[in-house]
């Protein structure tokens, strides 16, 4: 379950009475979208549904049968969010909001590169004062995914930038190689590897092309810096630098 700051009241108003049950937002709109498939407990605030939930009150039973058919409550939750309201306030609103923002800026610069700086990686910085230039507003009541296309469409005309993947080769010497090969190879799709004689390990890794500074922190981490690596085009190729 979730807490209760962290819910919104969905509101069903029929055959004169009024159900309100408390929810996850986001779980709210995957609900009323038929796209959750998560376990309904998980979402929720109380198993109970209301006729006010600010106050506790209850709706009768016969009004629950009326309209649902039944009494059971996770049976009639999903209900009230399909068929009914999600009403937030202006400060959740406004919680939701922010929090969007962060993770749409983050999903953008894990994603993109500026292919006027030989696909460099944009800093989260750049991409939060470019989305504001750009006058882009997040949508609290819209999945980060879906807004990702609008945003880059507004992000286009005020800094070069694309979504890109990058294939880097990797060798990892002898001394580091059997714990560093298993973080590297869970950073991305393992395309190809090879252990050679000398006991290193060597991989062709793909994955967005805005975190090889990250990618590059975690090899340089697990080896002290020893590693080799090189970007490459060619998925056999597996030189270094």
């Amino acid at each position: 379950m979730i807490s209760l700051d962290e819910a919104v009241t969905a509101r069903l108003e029929s055959h004169g009475a009024r159900f309100e049950v408390l929810v996850d937002p986001d779980a709210a709109l995957a609900i009323k979208r038929e796209e959750f498939d998560g376990e309904l407990e998980e979402v929720i605030a109380a198993e109970e549904v209301f006729e006010n939930a600010s106050r506790g009150d209850r709706p009768a039973e016969t009004d629950l049968e009326d309209v649902f058919d039944t009494t059971d409550p996770m049976e009639i939750i999903p209900e009230v969010i399909r068929r009914g309201e999600i009403q937030i306030t202006a400060e959740q609103r406004r919680e939701m909001q922010e929090q969007k923002r962060r993770q749409l800026i983050n999903r953008i610069a894990r994603n993109a590169v500026n292919p006027q700086m030989d696909n460099a990686p944009h800093p989260p910085d750049r991409i939060e004062s470019a989305l504001k230039e750009a006058g882009f507003k997040v949508d609290p009541m819209e999945p980060v995914e879906t807004q990702v296309d609008d945003a880059l469409d507004a992000l286009r005309p005020v800094i070069p930038i694309r979504f890109d993947e990058v294939i880097v080769a990797v060798q990892i010497p002898a001394d580091y190689a059997g714990s560093a090969q298993a973080h590297v190879r869970q950073f991305g799709d393992l395309k190809r590897e090879e252990w050679q004689n000398d006991g290193s390990w060597v991989g062709v890794i793909e994955f967005p092309a805005g975190m090889q500074n990250d990618f590059y922190d975690l090899v340089n981490e697990h080896t002290s810096g020893t590693a080799e690596t090189r970007i490459i085009k060619d998925e056999d190729e597996i030189s270094t630098r």
